[in-house]
């Protein structure tokens, strides 16, 4: 439902919880509604720094102003559309696209580079999702958008270990505890280090064994399924496994692209709807995720690259820049000889600044954005703007090390971008509620007291978190490299024959909308999936999502 700006409609989604004893009271009597308007005539916009928890929020007070907000890594979405003076609200950005709204091809290029639209923007146009952690206030025509949380690192504070060990195992436990409220809980279990901790401790907060739901791929590499066993067995969950099939991409992936407000182009939505789908088929009502722990405590394999990337900074710069770039670019030197070409490949990363360094890989920008696009869809696009965008979020970190301001740069594109409207429109979509304890508030406020050589040490990852959960979590699930729910879309597309029908027609559809060019689309299917299916079949599924939720929603995609 849209909601338009008057003493009437407001929107209140989530399950906030009021730091202040008197909105409690006041949310506990009169309920949720009630607490955020007498929390903003008592704070302004300053309310939402008192509420704990998942919340989008929209109210409109006595005064004639309309305040918006959401949570920390923006759980919960809100949207909206400025018309003049008619301010229009909703959960979804298409629930505000009347006949009006038409797809941006700015917004287009973005999704093609991040595979998902990153917040401010939106498919449509003139319509803005709030960013994770900011508010925006209607006041006399004039609407306000600025962040209400912007986390405060504190890098230099000195605890024991043993101490700061007891604090994370008793926030674990009441982050989950705050999860469980009568409903039925189960757990998405890959057989990692966040999911494994979710599910053991569930388990020891009710008492009960923890209902886990995995999935798995008849794929080489891709299968994980064993991990997911392992914890299974070590707390002795009551576990369910899946197995996805080709046959159930070919019937599913309209389903995906449609679910989505937006092109959303990350490819494991597909394995987590099927997850939590079997998790709703075993009488579920609530799923908990363990997204989170690695843009918290440090998990990513990234995060201890760009530490060893860092360290030829350490180099004085004109000996980089006279000597070492000009011999090893140069070509000059036998590349293939051993040693080498790892050495050249090195500092060719080693030199770009960061956060540009961590786009090297992306392929729209190693290809070539001139090579996929066509001539007149560019002419509409600015392709500098990621990289600006991506540069300011990285430098409004306070922190000074590397881990920190990686972390920031992480919550924003991977979690409140990517991974989390994942996983909560596939939950959704399944008819599931989503919970994401790793995310407590309690619990990221702990992160941020952590010296950052407790997070990557070295370059071994989330080295804390694993000390602290060493005892309780399997060694195995200790050891493991972190995988996830990926897909093997392109090599399953190399032999499935119907899977293969699907994605192709996708691509005509791109064809003949003018923003690819025809003559890559022919290079992709033909030459480059074959030689790295892995590689390139991640572009093919982010196209293919792009224009079967052009098709379906039946929003013109031609430029």
């Amino acid at each position: 439902m849209v909601n338009k700006v008057s003493p009437l409609t407001e929107l209140y989604i989530g399950r906030p919880r009021f730091r202040d004893s008197d909105l409690a009271y006041v949310a506990a009597r009169d309920g949720i509604a009630a607490a955020w308007r007498a929390g903003f005539e008592r704070f302004g916009t300053g309310i939402a720094s008192h509420v704990e928890g998942d919340f989008a929020v929209a109210l409109h007070d006595a005064s004639g102003r309309t305040f918006m907000a959401v949570d920390r890594f923006s759980i919960r979405t809100l949207c909206y559309r400025l018309s003049g003076d008619d301010l229009s609200f909703a959960e979804r950005c298409d629930e505000l696209a009347d006949a009006s709204a038409v797809p941006d091809p700015q917004a287009i290029f973005h999704y093609l580079y991040h595979h998902v639209i990153p917040a401010p923007r939106t498919i449509f146009a003139d319509i803005f999702r709030l960013p994770a952690g900011h508010y925006a206030i209607l006041d006399a025509g004039k609407l306000t958008v600025a962040p209400w949380w912007v986390p405060v690192f504190e890098e230099r504070r000195r605890e024991s270990l043993r101490g700061l060990r007891a604090e994370f195992r008793r926030l674990l436990r009441e982050a989950v505890g705050r999860q469980i409220d009568g409903a039925t809980i189960g757990c998405f279990l890959s057989g990692g280090t966040d999911s494994s901790t979710v599910a053991g401790i569930l388990g020891e907060v009710t008492r009960l064994p923890a209902k886990t739901f995995s999935i798995g791929f008849d794929a080489d590499g891709y299968d994980e399924m064993e991990y997911a066993r392992i914890t299974a067995r070590h707390f002795g969950t009551d576990h369910h496994e899946h197995y996805i099939t080709p046959d159930e991409l070919v019937r599913s992936i309209p389903t995906i692209a449609t679910a989505y407000d937006q092109p959303f182009g990350n490819s494991s939505a597909l394995p987590a709807y099927y997850c939590a789908k079997m998790a709703k088929e075993a009488g579920v009502d609530r799923i908990l995720a363990g997204d989170g722990g690695d843009e918290l405590f440090g998990g990513n394999s990234r995060y201890a690259k760009q530490r060893l990337l860092a360290v030829y900074d350490v180099i004085p710069k004109w000996l980089r820049k006279a000597v070492l770039e000009p011999i090893l670019l140069s070509g000059a030197l036998l590349t293939t000889a051993p040693g080498i070409k790892k050495v050249v490949s090195y500092v060719d990363q080693a030199r770009v600044p960061m956060p540009d360094r961590l786009q090297m890989y992306n392929m729209l920008t190693r290809i070539g954005a001139g090579e996929i696009l066509t001539a007149e869809f560019l002419r509409r696009v600015d392709a500098e703007a990621p990289l600006r965008d991506q540069r300011a979020v990285y430098a409004s970190c306070n922190a000074a090390s590397l881990v920190n301001r990686m972390l920031t740069y992480d919550w924003k594109y991977a979690l409140a971008d990517s991974d989390l409207p994942k996983v909560v429109v596939a939950s959704s979509l399944a008819g599931l509620e989503v919970g994401f304890p790793l995310l407590d508030d309690q619990l990221v406020d702990f992160s941020l007291r952590l010296e950052p050589y407790l997070k990557l040490k070295g370059v071994r990852l989330r080295w804390f978190f694993k000390e602290a959960l060493r005892g309780f979590l399997p060694e195995p699930t200790l050891a493991k490299k972190k995988h996830g729910f990926g897909l093997p879309f392109g090599f399953w597309m190399m032999k499935h024959a119907r899977l293969r029908t699907v994605a192709l027609d996708s691509l005509e559809l791109l064809r003949e909308s003018k923003i690819v060019r025809s003559d890559f689309l022919d290079r992709l299917t033909s030459e480059y999936l074959p030689r790295h299916p892995g590689y390139y079949g991640e572009m093919v599924w982010v196209l293919m999502m792009l224009a079967q939720w052009g098709e379906r929603s039946k929003r013109l995609l031609r430029y």
